[in-house]
């Protein structure tokens, strides 16, 4: 991906979305000259864009975002394979055997979740094993606890988004997934989704009595 600098470049546009070079350099913890010298060489590489806009007062704010190249430096563990597989599924055995893969998938991943998160009595520390576990799994996950005591799990990267595009069973499927590992006393509701437009999924997690 080039220089290690240039790297968190890319991964800090990734995370945080479009931003201005002062927060990209103040995040990033390097001058805002040597954030410049990088985000011009991924400009140049194609990697980075930028858009001018107007504020009340002095000149146009510059904000950097990734390009449909800069995207695809992000890996994808499914790709092209994967969805030739789906297809093939498809073919052979039908919707009705698709669904028993995307289902068998379904119960490996809640039997896997919940060795981890079923010993966590809080459930923040449970939300937060869990962004853990999707980030090893490449989905760059955090979690967020907001003002109402709920939790946003924010994943900025899909690495399953070419085989999710190709059967949307896999992305029901995942919600499925957080609502049985989490627990009975959680409610798991989608706010963001990369499939319909938006740059990231985003879930937000509560205990059920706490949104009454």
């Amino acid at each position: 991906m080039g220089t290690d600098s240039s790297v968190r470049v890319l991964y800090s546009l990734k995370s945080r979305g479009p931003s201005g070079t002062y927060d990209l350099a103040r995040g990033l913890g390097i001058t805002e000259v040597g954030t410049r010298q990088h985000l011009a060489k991924l400009h140049q590489d194609g990697l980075v864009a930028y858009e001018d806009r107007s504020g009340a007062v002095g000149r146009p704010k510059r904000i950097w975002r990734l390009t449909a190249k800069g995207h695809a430096r992000f890996p994808d563990t499914h790709g092209d394979l994967t969805v030739s597989l789906i297809e093939g599924i498809r073919l052979v055995f039908g919707t009705t055997g698709l669904d028993r893969l995307i289902h068998a998938r379904q119960e490996t991943m809640v039997a896997s979740y919940r060795k981890v998160l079923e010993p966590l009595a809080d459930l923040g520390d449970r939300v937060r094993a869990l962004a853990r576990l999707r980030t090893i799994e490449g989905y760059m996950a955090q979690a967020k606890r907001q003002r109402d005591g709920s939790f946003l799990l924010i994943e900025d990267h899909c690495p399953i988004c070419a085989a999710a595009q190709a059967c949307q069973g896999f992305c029901r499927s995942e919600l499925e997934v957080f609502e049985a590992a989490l627990g009975a006393d959680v409610s798991v509701r989608r706010e963001e989704h990369l499939l319909s437009g938006a740059r990231r999924c985003v879930y937000r997690i509560a205990r059920v009595e706490a949104r009454r």
